[in-house]
């Protein structure tokens, strides 16, 4: 359930109050969540890559395909893993996206769900009046 705008309001100005009063503590939350499980995702995905790689390598020594089509499958799937999590990881200092509500005022980037659902919205309105 998406938060109304003001309580939306008010836990910006509780985060800019705590970001205002202790910044170390504030970005030490800010390091435990989102962003750090998502690099240790990428991480983890990486390790698998080498492990695929070396599968690979080891079905290409041992003469047996079925080995090396291992690797590349595995190899394949953390690469996957690694680019949508690195993708999907805040930036430091931004906050994730908590919802709908945070994708509409992002900006001019939006989906085209949003789109059409604005459209339909505005369409109601309008035979509405």
């Amino acid at each position: 359930m998406p938060l109304s705008e003001h309580e939306q309001r008010m836990l910006e100005q509780m985060e800019r109050a705590l970001y205002a009063e202790d910044p170390k503590f504030a970005s030490a939350l800010e390091g435990s969540g989102l962003r750090t499980y998502t690099r240790r995702r990428v991480y983890q995905a990486v390790a698998g890559f080498l492990v695929g790689i070396a599968l690979l390598m080891a079905g290409m020594v041992a003469k047996q395909v079925w080995l090396s089509v291992v690797g590349f499958l595995v190899m394949l799937g953390c690469a996957v893993l690694a680019v949508t999590g690195w993708r999907k990881a805040p930036k430091p200092g931004e906050h994730p996206a908590a919802g709908p509500q945070a994708r509409r005022q992002r900006g001019p980037k939006r989906s085209m769900m949003d789109r059409i659902e604005q459209r339909w919205q505005r369409r109601r309105d309008e035979q509405g009046h």
